[in-house]
C-alpha cells in the first residue's frame, strides 16, 4: 500500500523540474532561518545592539518571507500573479530598507 504524503500538480514544466525547484526553495529558507536565528542569537547576547536585530528581520524579509510567499500564495490563495509579486516586491524592498538602515543609520555611531 503506497500512501502519497505530498500531491504536487506540475503545469508546464517536467516534474523533475518543478521538484528541483522545489527543493532549492526549501533550501534557501532554511539556510535564511538559520542566518538570521544566528543574528538573533548574537542580539541577545548583546541586547544594546539593536542594528543586529534590524539586520536579522532585513534578511528575514528579504529571503525567507518572499519565498514562502512565492509558494504559499498561488498553494493556498485564488490571488493573482499581479499581486503575488507586488507582495513579494514590496516585503524584498522592506528588506532591503531595514538592512540599509541596520548598516547605515541605525544607532549613533
Amino acid at each position: 500500500m503506497s500512501i502519497m504524503l505530498l500531491q504536487l500538480r506540475v503545469t508546464g514544466a517536467d516534474s523533475a523540474v518543478a521538484l528541483g525547484v522545489l527543493g532549492l526553495s526549501l533550501l534557501s529558507i532554511t539556510l535564511s532561518v538559520i542566518i538570521a536565528a544566528t543574528l538573533v542569537r548574537g542580539y541577545l547576547q548583546s541586547p544594546r545592539d539593536t542594528g543586529i536585530l534590524v539586520l536579522a528581520i532585513g534578511l528575514f524579509l528579504l529571503t525567507t518571507v518572499p519565498e514562502l510567499l512565492r509558494i504559499g500564495l498561488p498553494t493556498f490563495t485564488a490571488v493573482g500573479t499581479s499581486a503575488r509579486a507586488v507582495a513579494v516586491s514590496g516585503c524584498q524592498l522592506v528588506g532591503l530598507a531595514a538592512i540599509l538602515w541596520a548598516i547605515y543609520g541605525g544607532e549613533s555611531r
